[in-house]
């Protein structure tokens, strides 16, 4: 059983988290760092992955920008997706040298945590044919893109816990319709507590990667500290 770094972070800016990211993986490469998990929430943003289309995103940037939403273009797989408040965000910093080095396996994994975490909720959560991330009926409650270079990932996936759906109308989510997306509060009826979501996601994770957790507090309040933001987004009319 392997070591495997767990920090729960809170809200951080996105473009924060993408240079702690990185800057993670690169000392995971060359100073032997064990492998990470982070979990994060992000200020309301939209990031573009390698799939994205133009017309997946329904504004221009500068308009998202007036309407108080972040746009960044990354370069993880995947089309356009959302992230704010209420969404579980979890990067997994991992070698996959030592894990077959598949990549398509990883994300199945990724899936498969997701599907049991859900399960503590009595949600029966599935995969669809031909789509990446998971889904409760019809509707979609995760997403899944991630990155790899050297063998080792960034980027993951995003759980919907009790995020504002209305802020995936500004988009084509993954190239799908908005009203597919959903969240553990819609179909609880009720927001769960995102401690208890992290904690159980975050146990899902170590056992099918075979991990044990180990507290990750490095570099966290470097990152963490001063780089939240507190204002909503302007809802459309």
């Amino acid at each position: 059983m392997t070591e495997l770094g767990f920090c729960h972070a809170g809200q951080l800016n996105y473009a924060q988290a993408w240079a702690w990211q990185r800057s993670l993986r690169e000392r995971r490469r060359s100073e032997g760092l064990s492998d990470v998990l982070l979990h994060l929430e992000h200020p309301p943003t939209f990031t573009l992955g390698k799939s994205s289309r133009p017309e997946h995103l329904k504004n221009d940037a500068d308009t998202l920008g007036r309407l108080g939403f972040d746009v960044h273009e990354v370069e993880r797989g995947g089309s356009v997706t959302y992230h704010g408040p209420g969404q579980l965000v979890g990067y997994p910093i991992m070698d996959l040298r030592s894990r077959g080095r598949d990549v398509h396996r990883f994300i199945r994994q990724l899936e498969q945590v997701l599907i049991g975490a859900l399960g503590a909720y009595g949600l029966e959560g599935h995969t669809r044919e031909g789509w990446t991330g998971v889904w409760v009926g019809d509707s979609k409650i995760a997403s899944i893109g991630i990155h790899v270079r050297h063998w080792i990932t960034m980027h993951g996936f995003a759980l919907n816990v009790a995020t504002d759906l209305s802020h995936f109308s500004y988009i084509n989510p993954c190239g799908l319709d908005s009203d597919v997306m959903t969240s553990l509060a819609e179909q609880l009826g009720t927001s769960p507590d995102m401690e208890e979501v992290s904690s159980q996601v975050s146990q899902h994770f170590a056992r099918e990667f075979d991990c044990q957790l180990q507290p990750f507090e490095t570099e966290a309040a470097s990152f963490t500290h001063s780089h939240t933001h507190t204002t909503a987004p302007t809802n459309r009319n």
